[in-house]
């Protein structure tokens, strides 16, 4: 007799978040989904911006938006201004807050320090959340994990892959989400050995590197595609991220690729 598996252990041997695997276009109106990648183009742009400017910046735009229809749509995208908070964080009720370990830290090798950060992808018919882990050294993308919902198990779906493909770090960075200060999160974390450290309350530039994997994605490849599935979406970000590691230059990296750098280094 055949033995079937079920669907969550069949996510968790193909490393794939449960939640997206039962994915549903959402019901939310074009003329919202126009309005949020509105916002998403814009505080790629300004960060910092609130719901007030950020109103006034669609409003030149074209859209007419009160404040309160863009507070709610930027809450539902799981971004606010750099101050106070930072982008995608909802900051965990009563979970430990950890100190920032980065600053004046020589990072010279790979697995020192890997960085970790959620961000909102628009599709056609609907959206997904993002995450991705990457090594600060070389800018390598390490893993990455597509959900419909900003819960905590697609986070730690993307982590445990990693510490299964790239060993594991000397210290992990992320800001103050609670997606990152959750129990389940941090355990893994403190059973691997892993110094767990944290960006500043409102301090996006305390994970520089992940702001900027941000902005060439959805310059690079979102914005000038439409996705209309997460299938679709996610083919495209494997391909995108395969460029990202294996063809794509970086000025910073002296003009090699993140893998170049991460192979090379593990290797010397």
């Amino acid at each position: 007799m055949r033995k079937i598996i079920s669907i969550t252990r069949q996510c968790v041997l193909l490393s794939v978040n449960r939640s997206s695997l039962y994915y549903e276009k959402k019901g939310i109106k074009e003329e919202d989904l126009k309005i949020m990648r509105a916002i998403d183009e814009q505080y790629l742009k300004t960060p910092f911006y609130g719901r007030r400017r950020m109103t006034m910046a669609l409003r030149v735009k074209g859209f007419r938006v009160s404040e309160k229809k863009v507070a709610r749509l930027m809450k539902k995208m799981g971004i606010s201004a750099i101050y106070p908070t930072p982008g995608t964080s909802v900051p965990g009720k009563n979970h430990k807050i950890y100190p920032y370990l980065l600053k004046d830290l020589e990072i010279t090798r790979p697995n020192q320090v890997w960085c970790s950060d959620i961000t909102y992808i628009p599709m056609s018919k609907g959206f997904m959340y993002l995450c991705v882990i990457m090594d600060w050294y070389s800018r390598k993308v390490l893993s990455w994990s597509l959900s419909n919902t900003l819960d905590t198990e697609f986070c730690i779906t993307c982590l445990k892959r990693t510490l299964f493909s790239h060993g594991r770090p000397e210290i992990f960075n992320s800001d103050q989400g609670s997606q990152y200060t959750s129990n389940a999160f941090v355990d893994i974390l403190k059973e691997k050995g892993i110094k767990i450290s944290m960006d500043g309350k409102g301090r996006y530039r305390d994970n520089i590197f992940v702001e900027r994997l941000w902005r060439s994605l959805k310059q690079e490849f979102i914005y000038i595609r439409e996705f209309k599935n997460a299938r679709e979406l996610r083919e495209g970000l494997r391909s995108y991220f395969e460029f990202y590691n294996q063809e794509r230059f970086h000025q910073s990296l002296d003009n090699k690729t993140p893998d170049e750098v991460y192979e090379f280094s593990k290797a010397a």
